[in-house]
């Protein structure tokens, strides 16, 4: 199914007709695949809501980290085998044809693992995200399906970024970027271009379903929007090269941070329950618990005011230290909170509007962490509505960020459109 670029050319009814014959084929797939995800999201982002009200309201769970980390390990090191990966064993698994592991597969138990893993992470105030859970949730369910209808291998592969995009997008009430997402988190151009309606369908599908089960998304606003000058241009452009530098320097951390904690740790219980306790220390240097956990509300208020010049430090900080000890979570939502009250504080600086910059912000630092510029302006157009000159903003911050923020990004197992050139095709 993951065919080269030349079996797309040919006469118009050739394309018309292969269209057709992949709709009818993959349709109820992708139907499978996205209610699976989207019922896996839903349960997730219920329980989450649920586990962080309990920790509000019992401010002493917080003490309960370090042990609730080790355990969480302890099952990730007895049960778990590859899954501790992560989203970046997705990655390997649409590219293991081109690293000598063919027999590589995405265990269904890393469902609930990580369903389990990331709740236990909120419940006891570790500072991390939710679209890990639900893309990996995502994968695995696309993964058993597949095993389950037989598919050949390649097809297996497309179902997995159909898995990939309904995660993404049911997660965070997103469709249409999670099908960019998933495509572009691994090198878009360089797979078949009959990916995409697989992946769109199953995004949308998996948002639908989530809607259906009563979950509701946030909603921002960029407030009215200024004209187009060159003086805000320029100094939104500054403000994108500086959200480009902190998505370097968030991958940074947490690459360095997991490789100290690894080589000083290597007992994955001991670098939990280790980890835990950094972060319990953290919270009391700094005098507030804004940075533990999802960090919402500093994002919402992050919208009306301008905020601390600190917090996205901060913030960077308590999710590094937590992924990197080994808790479950994912790092997207903290790059929106970093990108949102970096550009917040950056607003009165630059004398710009507080919710135009914190939104810009919050979409370009996830184009930099991710290496997903097309995938990150779509984000921003699905939160922020289309608003005239917005698009011409959030544009600018995704690709100066992205072009700012290096080669390095957040999933060690992404490779680069120039190294994957040719890899993922069907001999």
């Amino acid at each position: 199914m993951l065919l080269k670029k030349n079996d797309w050319l040919g006469d118009n009814n050739d394309m018309i007709k292969k269209t057709l014959n992949d709709l009818i084929q993959w349709l109820p797939l992708v139907l499978i695949v996205g209610t699976l995800t989207g019922t896996a999201s839903a349960a997730f982002l219920a329980g989450l809501e649920g586990v962080t009200r309990m920790r509000e309201h019992n401010p002493l769970l917080l003490w309960l980290l370090p042990l609730g980390g080790a355990f969480v390990s302890f099952i990730y090191y007895k049960y778990g085998k590859d899954s501790a990966k992560g989203n970046n064993l997705l990655l390997e698994r649409v590219y293991d044809q081109t690293q000598g592991q063919e027999n590589k597969v995405i265990p269904l138990r890393m469902a609930p693992l990580v369903l389990l893993g990331t709740l236990a992470t909120h419940l006891f105030g570790g500072s991390a995200g939710r679209e890990g859970t639900a893309v990996q949730m995502g994968g695995s369910l696309s993964e058993w399906t597949g095993k389950l209808f037989k598919l050949d291998e390649y097809d297996r592969k497309l179902l997995l970024l159909c898995g990939i995009s309904s995660g993404f997008g049911s997660v965070f009430g997103t469709p249409l970027a999670g099908a960019i997402f998933a495509l572009e988190l691994v090198a878009f151009g360089f797979l078949s271009y009959r990916a995409i309606l697989p992946c769109l369908l199953a995004s949308y599908i998996g948002h639908y379903v989530t809607i259906t089960w009563g979950i509701h998304h946030s909603s921002y606003s960029l407030g009215a929007l200024p004209s187009i000058t060159a003086v805000l241009l320029l100094k939104i452009t500054i403000a994108s090269i500086l959200f480009g530098m902190t998505a370097l320097l968030f991958s940074t951390m947490m690459h360095k941070m997991k490789a100290m904690f690894t080589k000083w740790l290597p007992n994955p219980m001991v670098k939990s329950f280790v980890g835990g306790c950094l972060i319990i220390a953290l919270v009391y240097l700094a005098g507030t618990r804004d940075y533990i956990g999802l960090s919402l509300p500093l994002m919402e208020q992050s919208f009306d005011e301008g905020a601390s010049p600190f917090a996205f430090l901060l913030k960077t900080l308590f999710t590094t230290i937590t992924l990197a000890a080994g808790f479950q979570g994912g790092e997207v939502t903290p790059l929106f909170v970093i990108g949102s009250t970096l550009g917040s504080a950056l607003a009165s600086l630059l004398s710009v509007s507080v919710p135009l910059l914190a939104g810009i912000g919050l979409i370009a630092v996830f184009s930099g962490a991710t290496n997903t510029p097309i995938a990150s302006f779509v984000l921003g157009i699905e939160l922020f509505g289309l608003q005239g000159p917005a698009v011409l903003y959030m544009l600018i911050g995704c690709v100066i960020a992205y072009l700012c923020s290096g080669r390095t990004g957040i999933y060690s197992s992404q490779l680069v459109r120039g190294t994957i050139r040719g890899r993922i095709r069907r001999k």
